[in-house]
């Protein structure tokens, strides 16, 4: 299914409920692709293209006997990479540095440990193969790591953020698998860095409150069904997809952390922006404390800075 099945418009002969789920079936049925352009093609954006790992929707969520949300998209927030090869690393490495100090940076990269994490407990072996994939290791890597003896650790290097939001901070990474007599795993790693305590792992699952609006529901019947789902669902991100919105109405939603999506024209919106908040890295006033800039088309809320 193409992005056309968001964006296409709704014959005028449509009633607001048959609108409503027009949009609800193409959210249903959408493809991972479709899905990821509402989050990165909204405004202001919600995800980031480089960090958005797998999509998938919910709708019709009941939140009581009464009431359903429109839709929630769950997605993966990428905060890790493995780095293609040691290779890669010494390389970026031995760039700037003498080669008789290269010991000594390895070690400066590694200086600091973090405390024993567990990526699953009493997994199966096809558990445990699908674990170690879903994380960001290639089968290679995985066949590895499943196969070494007990109390044996793999290493990888991996990268995490920097501060302009790009991959570039390598820290080394220790799995290992402990079996148990009745076959299954327990999967655990620790983390090897310089500085800054790498994320837990590779993604962060994050979900989205999904409101479809229709002409006839008002900005304030809107607001207050989002509110009150976020309050029940504690999921604070929140999306509204509508046929049209004006700019008067976009404005409103967005000064309530809500982004907008239309499916017709978009609506040209400046938002009020916090350059020190903002995950656009390729801004030139990107974490300026003294950015006179104070609303922006392209502002884009930080995660980490929620």
């Amino acid at each position: 299914m193409t992005a056309s099945a968001l964006t296409h418009p709704l014959p005028p002969t449509h009633s607001a409920t048959a609108a409503r789920d027009q949009l609800q079936i193409a959210l249903a049925i959408a493809d991972e692709s479709t899905l990821k352009s509402l989050l990165i093609r909204c405004t202001p954006p919600i995800a980031q293209p480089h960090r958005l790992g797998s999509v998938s929707s919910q709708v019709g969520v009941p939140v009581d006997s009464r009431q359903a949300i429109d839709g929630i998209l769950s997605f993966e927030d990428i905060t890790c990479v493995l780095a293609s090869s040691p290779e890669e690393i010494s390389r970026q490495v031995a760039a700037n540095i003498d080669p008789k100090k290269l010991d000594r940076e390895y070690a400066k990269l590694t200086r600091c440990e973090s405390e024993l994490h567990t990526l699953g407990n009493n997994l199966t072996l096809a558990q445990a193969i699908a674990r170690l994939s879903h994380a960001g290791f290639p089968p290679k890597q995985v066949d590895e790591i499943i196969n070494l003896p007990n109390e044996a650790w793999h290493k990888s290097w991996w990268y995490a953020l920097d501060e302009v939001g790009h991959f570039t901070v390598p820290f080394l990474r220790l799995m290992r698998p402990l079996r148990y007599p009745d076959g299954t795993f327990t999967l655990q790693y620790r983390d090897h860095f310089a500085q800054d305590k790498p994320p837990s792992f590779s993604t962060q699952g994050q979900k989205v409150l999904v409101e479809i609006k229709t002409p006839a529901q008002t900005f304030r019947r809107t607001i207050e069904r989002i509110n009150l789902f976020r309050h029940q669902m504690g999921i604070q991100k929140a999306l509204i997809i509508g046929d049209r919105l004006t700019e008067l109405e976009a404005r409103g939603f967005i000064s309530q952390g809500i982004s907008v999506y239309t499916t017709q024209q978009p609506v040209a919106i400046h938002a009020e922006a916090d350059c020190t908040a903002c995950a656009n890295f390729d801004c030139p006033m990107y974490r300026r404390p003294d950015s006179p800039v104070v609303m922006c088309r392209s502002f884009c809320l930080d995660a980490t800075a929620e």
